[in-house]
């Protein structure tokens, strides 16, 4: 799950054709054919169109997208083994009892929802900063979501 197409995203028409994504499989430890294997990794925004730009970035998905369809894939996909919550916006949907809690805070306690759901930051080059600022990030959640996409696939 994540949150919106980007620019170049919304032009390719491939879910995370991007740096973003470049680092995302890197998290996951998958190739971009695995990725992008429909069998093996079903990948669900929370919204389908660009929303355009903001003053500090892409704007947020369209508030009237998941709502529209969300449950509908959900329900549709019956072989879920892991979730992968990425970014505020995910978030915010997917585990709204953690809606007051910094992003920070819910992916440290990222057991909480283990092994279903991994809450993740998002891995644009945005969020650069944040992963210098959290290197248990990496040396911590990182290896366990190898192991655990390993395990699923």
């Amino acid at each position: 799950m994540s949150q919106a197409p980007g620019r170049k995203v919304h032009e390719s028409g491939v879910p995370f054709d991007d740096a973003s994504g470049k680092r995302l499989r890197e998290w996951m430890g998958v190739s971009a054919e695995t990725f992008y294997d429909a069998s093996q990794v079903a990948i669900l925004p929370m919204g389908f169109c660009y929303p355009g730009t903001g003053k500090s970035g892409d704007l947020p998905p369209r508030k009237e997208c998941a709502p529209q369809w969300r449950a509908l894939l959900m329900a549709a996909m019956l072989n879920i083994q892991l979730t992968l919550v990425i970014g505020q916006y995910a978030l915010a949907w997917h585990m709204p009892e953690q809606a007051s809690d910094s992003l920070t805070d819910t992916v440290k306690n990222w057991h909480a929802h283990w092994p279903a759901i991994l809450p993740l930051p998002h891995p644009s080059p945005r969020n650069n900063i944040w992963l210098k600022a959290n290197p248990w990030f990496v040396q911590e959640v990182v290896p366990a979501l190898q192991a655990r996409v390993r395990a699923v696939l």
